[in-house]
């Protein structure tokens, strides 16, 4: 393990993380190492939306970058997501890579014609002469506090798409190496953060610290081994799954977790894999029921091999299927908490 890791603040100087002789970066520095590096590789990478340059973001991920690179390759936009998106997809037409972000992905709808219709299908209605490399970035799915127009999960929309890339990571690892690798890609890349997260720390590998470090798009990771119950989730929710199977892990219920880490292309060889060793299945998203990304996954196991390994119905655990509500204690029972993983868990396996 090395000694350190390095991120920028807004001076521009290095700062250390480490406890207890590990290395740890918060999911907020992890993405804004990202863009730095590629930024300093690449010239025709540039970031653009509301408040990134000189108040460093508004979750300060894009903090310092200003300051280093300048108005050419940091800019400001004015309020306008259709606006700035659109020059964002011709600017990727014209070769460059932009970094386009949302200050949350609430915000995209006013745009989503640009990401859908210009981004999305390009490629495929120029029979491949024109790529679109392109990242469409910021916070998706429920904060706290901040009501029904500001809390929806995003991930089943544009997962739904094709010709869209749709990435949600979960730790400090995840966020660098798919942002390096959404970057790199030639298709239009959905990175779908979560503001939660941001300032939660994580240890960070040796590997993961050097400038060359990515993880390709379209591979989930295993968090967890497990033989009774395969979990498979992402973002956040990730964090609760790993609770909850701790929790179970004291009744004797080993549950195997699966990091989905990308919505589109799905690794559903991975998910079956699991599948056939713990014959078991729960989905766990904060997103909407209907047409989620837990009922395309559903459906994918029933229409593949791993269908006739499962002992019981796989069972989903979402979002509640209303508009958010504002206040806080029907806000945490719109959303689900780690008692209701393990309530499905232990339905699933009759126990």
């Amino acid at each position: 393990m090395a000694a350190s890791v390095r991120c920028f603040l807004r001076s521009g100087k290095v700062r250390h993380y480490s406890l207890n002789g590990y290395c740890y970066m918060m999911v907020r520095d992890a993405l804004n190492q990202a863009m730095d590096e590629e930024l300093e590789r690449d010239e025709r990478v540039f970031l653009l939306g509301e408040e990134v340059a000189q108040y460093d973001g508004a979750y300060k991920v894009s903090r310092g970058l200003w300051k280093k690179y300048g108005d050419k390759r940091i800019m400001d936009t004015p309020i306008t997501e259709m606006g700035f998106t659109g020059i964002a997809v011709g600017a990727a037409m014209a070769g460059l890579r932009p970094i386009c972000e949302f200050m949350t992905f609430n915000f995209s709808m006013q745009a989503i014609d640009q990401v859908i219709n210009s981004a999305a299908k390009t490629y495929y209605m120029s029979a491949g002469r024109q790529s679109v490399p392109i990242v469409f970035r910021g916070p998706n799915g429920a904060s706290a506090g901040v009501g029904a127009q500001h809390s929806q999960c995003f991930a089943a929309w544009y997962a739904s798409c094709p010709g869209l890339k749709v990435v949600s990571p979960w730790s400090a690892e995840d966020a660098k190496g798919l942002l390096k690798s959404a970057i790199r890609d030639d298709n239009p890349v959905v990175f779908l953060e979560n503001e939660l997260m941001y300032g939660v720390p994580f240890e960070m590998s040796e590997e993961s610290q050097s400038k060359d470090f990515t993880i390709p798009i379209g591979k989930a990771k295993v968090e967890r081994q497990g033989t009774h119950v395969t979990l498979a989730t992402h973002s956040r929710y990730v964090s609760f799954c790993l609770d909850a199977a701790a929790v179970l892990a004291k009744e004797g219920i080993e549950c195997e977790v699966i990091n989905l880490r990308t919505i589109r292309p799905l690794d559903v060889e991975c998910i079956e894999t699991s599948v056939m060793k713990t014959n078991h299945l729960v989905t766990v998203e904060g997103g909407w029921p209907q047409f989620g990304v837990g009922a395309e996954i559903c459906a994918r196991i029933m229409e593949g091999p791993a269908f006739n390994y499962l002992d019981a119905p796989a069972t989903r655990v979402t979002g509640v299927d209303i508009p958010m509500p504002y206040a806080k204690i029907l806000e945490d029972n719109s959303l689900p908490q780690i008692k209701d993983i393990i309530f499905s868990i232990k339905k699933t396996l009759n126990v």
